[in-house]
């Protein structure tokens, strides 16, 4: 790509020089999109192959008594996603009146990274499929597991048949250990750094100065034992777009993250690039070095501010969740259209009590976990987090994912992602304060990639999501960053060799 022009003198003719040099790299941004060749954009099949859209997003749509959506309100859904005309997604059939979350998000263009169109997901695990029977397994797991801390899953009794449960499933997608899953695997991601050291990240615990003030890392958290729509009326109204009938019930106490729940309620209503920027205020406090590529690295004459100082880091966090949210809206809205955890546990629920057929895998029909449940709520449906369930759009991919891998990729292309991080900490079981976590060496990229699947599989804890929406998204948000950071290297006039950074694979790769 063109090397910037130097700054030219004021005046008419210098002043056109430089306008008809800012459109030349705005083509040629537009040209290196057109490298990629647009992707297939292939889903499961399932909205065709099974009757009554068994396997398809349909909640805030007037439902049967069975949780089946009204066909004539699901067409409506795809006659405005097929049109695109802002009209006819007003005319889109409600159920209870509860309203749709930004459908035409998918539709958005961009003028700096990828099309929300430019980029793919994998199909999502089919609704008859043993992936799909292991993830709602692990779904039920976690909820059963929520108000376990982290620090005690070794030799805990909900733990070990937990671990034990999903090792038996063939079609588990999670990490393992010699073959099996363990306390020390159980909930956890599959990015380079996640098996290392405590289950939550430094960058959820550490000290985080915010100019003159202070984060209070400690959150207001709820308390062991809630669970919501654990009855079929509640789930049923819920799948219809009804509100919820009670509040969530907060912890008066503040808390540092220590369990499933405290994930879930983090993620519940937070800004949705919070984390990140709590790293990146950690990691200047840390005093971590900028990548070895940086301009100004070894300079002593400058240092950078607009670019590659911080306040170029904090905008990159912003503009990159912009553009992973139209391209993850576009996926769920406009390809896959996934249900969610919630709604096929309710298939599950009228399938185990004898009230309707469905071909569900026979993995999760004949897993221990259904009756755990059935003995703790008298249902065979999801235990959520929250009273609402899950948010009013698709599963697939999710968006707390693909924000996590773009922001994520954006502080491993800037920081030093091998240094290690001083004195590491964890929260004590109840939470109430830090302790020293000794004898582990923890690294930055790691711990990076630690704090993305935190944030992500806190919405599988709440029962929001399920755990490929969590893989397959993170690898979706890390290519919107690493498209929108090679856009943006040839506007700076830094002699500058390109971001490099560990991919969540565990690849290098200079931008």
């Amino acid at each position: 790509m063109r090397a910037p022009v130097r700054a030219l003198q004021s005046g008419q003719g210098a002043n056109y020089a430089r306008s008809a040099d800012a459109r030349h790299v705005r083509l040629e941004a537009a040209g290196f999109e057109q490298r990629f060749p647009l992707p297939a954009h292939v889903s499961n099949g399932d909205e065709a192959r099974f009757p009554n859209r068994l396997g398809s997003y349909s909640k805030g749509l007037p439902h049967n008594y069975l949780g089946e959506v009204e066909e004539p309100a699901y067409q409506s859904l795809l006659d405005a996603l097929d049109s695109g005309d802002p009209a006819d997604f007003e005319r889109i059939v409600l159920g209870d009146g509860m309203p749709l979350v930004n459908p035409q998000a998918g539709l958005a263009f961009d003028l700096h990274g990828p099309d929300s169109h430019a980029l793919g997901l994998r199909p999502a695990p089919a609704f008859d499929s043993g992936e799909l029977a292991a993830e709602i397994a692990e779904n039920y797991w976690m909820a059963i597991a929520r108000d376990v801390p982290f620090s005690e899953y070794r030799g805990h009794p909900v733990v070990e048949p937990a671990a034990a449960d999903l090792s038996r499933l063939q079609g588990f997608r999670g990490p393992r250990e010699g073959g099996r899953v363990s306390a020390a695997t159980l909930f956890r991601g599959v990015t380079p750094g996640d098996l290392a050291g405590p289950y939550i990240s430094q960058f959820l615990w550490r000290r985080t100065p915010f100019g003159a003030e202070e984060v209070d890392r400690r959150i207001r958290t709820a308390p062991p034992g809630l669970d919501y729509m654990t009855s079929y009326l509640e789930w049923l109204d819920i799948q219809n777009g009804a509100a919820p009938a009670s509040e969530l019930v907060m912890d008066p106490v503040p808390r540092y993250v220590r369990s499933g729940r405290d994930l879930a309620v983090w993620v519940r209503n937070d800004v949705i690039f919070q984390a990140y920027l709590d790293a990146l205020l950690i990691l200047l406090d840390l005093g971590i070095a900028f990548d070895g590529h940086h301009p100004y690295r070894s300079s002593r004459i400058q240092r950078g501010f607009g670019t590659f100082g911080e306040p170029h880091v904090a905008a990159a966090l912003c503009a990159v969740t912009t553009k992973a949210l139209k391209a993850v809206w576009f996926q769920k809205w406009f390809v896959h259209r996934r249900l969610r955890p919630e709604a096929f546990a309710g298939r599950i629920h009228n399938q185990v009590s004898g009230i309707a057929s469905y071909p569900i895998h026979p993995d999760i029909l004949g897993s221990p976990v259904l009756a755990e449940v059935a003995a703790r709520t008298g249902s065979y449906l999801l235990p959520m987090a929250y009273p609402e369930g899950a948010p009013l759009h698709p599963a697939y991919g999710a968006g707390h994912a693909t924000v996590a891998g773009a922001c994520v990729t954006v502080l491993k292309a800037f920081f030093d992602e091998s240094a290690a991080i001083p004195d590491p900490v964890e929260a004590t079981p109840d939470g109430l304060s830090l302790q020293p976590c000794a004898g582990v060496e923890l690294r930055v990229g790691d711990e990076l990639n630690k704090l993305a699947s935190n944030i992500s599989l806190g919405r599988d804890f709440a029962g929001l999501h399920w755990r490929s929406d969590v893989t397959e998204s993170l690898l979706l948000g890390e290519e919107v960053a690493i498209r929108y950071l090679a856009e943006e290297r040839p506007c700076f006039n830094e002699a500058f060799g390109g971001f490099s950074l560990t991919r969540f694979d565990g690849t290098r790769v200079t931008v």
